[in-house]
């Protein structure tokens, strides 16, 4: 839905070639704002931010150095890049373990650290970070993603307690399983790991403990982010936006 309310701000998105980042760039282009499409995918991301009339950056967020180089003038950033990796704890790769903490926890520190003298030099600025429900409860097999996503939280909950004084806000959206193409990969993952059909995982594991039995759709979590950045979120932050149809109400 076309809006105005953004109008003006520029926003970052991480992540923003494809799923809840891709949902996220259209959104908060649709409520006014000019976006920098942060991706690794480069075709994609040109893509998307010639649709959107934003500006596509290609970036690997693993390397700090390439993080430095974007944008300084970010009103909104969104941090939404991830990966997954599933495996028990005593196979788990510690090269794999310590990519997903540089990409899912040092990148966003380094890019709302980037941030912030121009947020506070304006008086205002928001931090959106993509967690999960992972960010709250744990599973088994992700180890990384559910380290990475607690200190995501912890991360967000600083910055939004340095930033009330200069009008910044910082919060969490923190989803169930979202339909993209992480999950989907998920999906064949979660299968051989649990030794069940793929078929059956979405059910027995995504849902388990889900009270709404669907995925969540990339665009209702685009649609919270876009809440949060608006002036009616204005006395939002440092917490977190549970979108998990129900899984942490146990």
């Amino acid at each position: 839905m076309e809006s105005t309310e953004l109008a003006g701000r520029t926003a970052l998105v991480t992540g923003a070639a494809s799923g809840i980042g891709q949902a996220c760039a259209r959104t908060l282009a649709a409520a006014g704002a000019r976006v920098y499409v942060v991706d690794l995918a480069g075709e994609a991301a040109r893509t998307v931010a010639a649709e959107i009339g934003g500006e596509a950056h290609v970036v690997d967020l693993a390397d700090p150095a390439a993080i430095d180089r974007l944008p300084a003038d970010a009103d909104i950033v969104v941090n939404n890049a991830g990966l997954q990796h599933v495996a028990p704890v005593e196979e788990f790769p510690p090269d794999r373990f310590a990519l997903l903490q540089r990409v899912m926890v040092e990148a966003p520190f380094r890019i709302i650290r980037h941030s912030l003298p121009h947020m506070y030099r304006q008086g205002w600025g928001r931090v959106v970070n993509i967690s999960s429900v992972h960010g709250l409860r744990a599973s088994p097999f992700k180890v990384a993603y559910v380290t990475a996503k607690h200190g995501l939280e912890g991360l967000s909950k600083v910055v939004a307690l340095e930033g009330a004084p200069h009008g910044v806000t910082s919060n969490c959206v923190s989803p169930g399983y979202v339909r993209t193409a992480l999950v989907e990969r998920q999906i064949a993952d979660q299968a051989a790991a649990h030794g069940i059909p793929a078929e059956q995982v979405v059910e027995q594991v995504m849902l388990e403990r889900t009270a709404i039995k669907r995925l969540i759709e990339p665009e209702e979590v685009a649609e919270a982010v876009r809440w949060l950045c608006s002036p009616a979120a204005g006395y939002v932050t440092g917490t977190s936006l549970t979108l998990d149809g129900g899984w942490t109400a146990h």
